[in-house]
């Protein structure tokens, strides 16, 4: 018995050591960074005031900014395709438009092939998704996803979640941020890095603000652009769109003009989806906000250019009071990893899915490859690798988020799958600006389509741009961004650029054939699908039959 008894125990003791000697193997925690990724709708860079610009500086988004001041501002953040859900699907792909085969809204998102959270997520990431999508079918390549159903509405939303669709009340982006602070705090597996995107309806079309918002900037008066009433010279396709504030916005839809002095009743609203999703509580406390100043409105009896100005702050006011609750929202998520001690391994990412005009040449929406809607507002902190307050001025796209996302994962892009180029280099210092890219290319798609914007595809440098509009027209156009910045002179047919442009032709061959754009890209819609398209258009803006 007794040396029975000594060689249990020593059997015990081999057990023992056995099992703390295997402990560290399960335990030890994976020191790869985090991704967070923030992306808002049609978040204007003139509309972040860290940006500086007049319209972001009287309405100051100090959470967002935050971003700025811990890490890096980029000044030449541009989109490949600016609509919502082309932009998404080269932000989960690498790839241009006609490689991902996601060219306009409507198409629908080939989700087998590999994508950004794939990848991450077979190299051992928990990755996650919440908020909009937008690319139809259900995403792929996430551990957890909540997504809100098609476009989204700002009140009492609907959501699906592991296929089931349940209507959630509530405010849009206050929701999102929710359910992106309960992931990172119940549901994220701490021992393995995290990938979470984080995407917000607002500020989309129509800029319906939160209750606690609604009059926010109701006494700010925001500067209107220089070019708010356009002069069109040589720019064929600017004439034609659809995107005019002052004539192709909904009056009680956008604005939320009502219909006449001491009503509630809203004036021209096609969609009444958004404002019907309200209970009872909600649309009285929204109408008590709005009475006031519609009926001040309705007093005043505006004509001609000052009703063109007014129904631009009225669309700013909005706009900006939106972005309140994202800049809100930016600041929880910054608060949390601050307090459980994520900050110094994350990398933080805040970016639009495009840009969006505030009223420059008098327009409202995106689409074109003009600067307004081209550039998006990014800025990123990483406290480990990006010194505070870095301004990086290189040309980058969201072509290039996913291998640079990668990269920080230290996972190698699949070179024959992703277009876009890594500039992690760009973050830590060690990639030099001028070497980065000397060109960026441009197609959109979208056509016909709400606004009307035409086919077109081009390239900028730093200095210039090139753009061939070639859907019911066929027009160049070409700008020095250095002496017209704000895009207002076609000078293609200048005597003095001629050399330049003649570069630029060649140019632009070069880098679509790099891209392998084939000459199917370039085809124009039918005239009858065209002309089919403007009557439906006409009788939404409350013209036709």
């Amino acid at each position: 018995m007794y040396y029975l008894n000594k060689l249990l125990l020593l059997i015990f003791v081999v057990i023992a050591f056995s099992c703390r000697r295997e402990q560290p193997k399960t335990m030890v925690k994976d020191k790869r960074p985090n991704i967070l990724f923030i992306m808002a709708d049609d978040h204007a860079v003139q509309a972040i005031s860290a940006y500086n610009h007049p319209i972001g500086k009287l309405a100051s988004t100090p959470n967002i900014d935050r971003i700025a001041k811990n890490g890096a501002i980029f000044s030449h953040s541009y989109v490949t395709n600016s609509i919502c859900g082309p932009s998404r699907a080269v932000i989960l792909t690498g790839k241009h438009s006609h490689i991902n085969g996601f060219r306009q809204n409507g198409d629908r998102f080939d989700g087998s092939q590999p994508t950004l959270p794939k990848l991450l997520q077979q190299e051992g990431y928990q990755t996650a998704l919440l908020g909009k999508w937008h690319l139809h079918g259900y995403p792929e390549g996430f551990d957890h996803w909540k997504i809100i159903v098609d476009q989204g509405n700002y009140y009492n939303p609907d959501f699906i979640e592991n296929g089931d669709t349940t209507r959630v009340k509530g405010y849009a982006t206050d929701i999102i941020t929710y359910d992106a602070l309960d992931w990172l705090k119940n549901k994220r597996n701490d021992s393995v890095p995290f990938f979470l995107m984080v995407q917000h309806k607002a500020p989309h079309r129509n800029w319906m603000p939160a209750l606690r918002h609604i009059n926010k900037y109701d006494s700010v008066t925001f500067p209107l652009p220089d070019t708010y009433f356009p002069t069109y010279v040589d720019q064929q396709a600017s004439e034609e769109q659809l995107q005019t504030i002052y004539k192709d916005m909904y009056e009680g839809h956008d604005l939320k003009m009502s219909k006449k002095f001491g009503s509630t009743k809203l004036a021209h609203n096609p969609w009444k989806t958004d404002f019907e999703r309200m209970d009872l509580e909600q649309r009285k406390e929204w109408d008590a906000g709005y009475s006031a100043k519609n009926n001040v409105f309705h007093i005043s009896n505006l004509k001609g250019r000052e009703l063109d100005e007014w129904m631009g702050q009225r669309y700013l006011q909005d706009y900006m009071a939106t972005i309140a609750s994202v800049d809100e929202g930016v600041g929880e998520l910054l608060d949390y990893l601050e307090a459980a001690g994520l900050v110094e391994n994350t990398l933080v990412v805040y970016t639009s899915d495009q840009g969006f005009y505030l009223g420059e040449n008098g327009w409202f929406d995106k689409r074109f490859m003009y600067e307004p809607s081209f550039r998006t507002p990014l800025m990123m902190q990483w406290p480990k690798t990006i010194n505070p307050g870095k301004k990086i001025d290189a040309m980058v796209q969201n072509l290039d988020f996913a291998p640079t996302f990668l990269d920080v994962a230290g996972i190698q892009k699949p070179a024959e799958e992703m277009q876009g180029e890594s500039f992690k280099g760009l973050l830590d210092g060690s990639t030099s600006e001028t070497a980065f890219r000397e060109i960026i290319y441009y197609h959109y798609y979208d056509y016909p389509a709400f606004h009307m914007v035409k086919k077109h595809y081009g390239i900028r440098s730093q200095r210039y741009k090139l753009i061939h509009f070639y859907d019911d027209i066929d027009q160049w156009e070409f700008y020095d961004l250095l002496e017209d910045p704000y895009e207002q002179h076609n000078a293609i047919n200048d005597t003095r650029y001629q050399e330049v442009i003649g570069t630029m032709y060649q140019k632009l061959d070069s880098v679509q054939e790099h891209y392998k754009v084939m000459e199917k890209e370039f085809r124009a819609a039918p005239k009858e699908k065209v002309d089919n398209a403007n009557k439906l258009f006409e009788r939404l803006r409350g013209k036709g039959n």
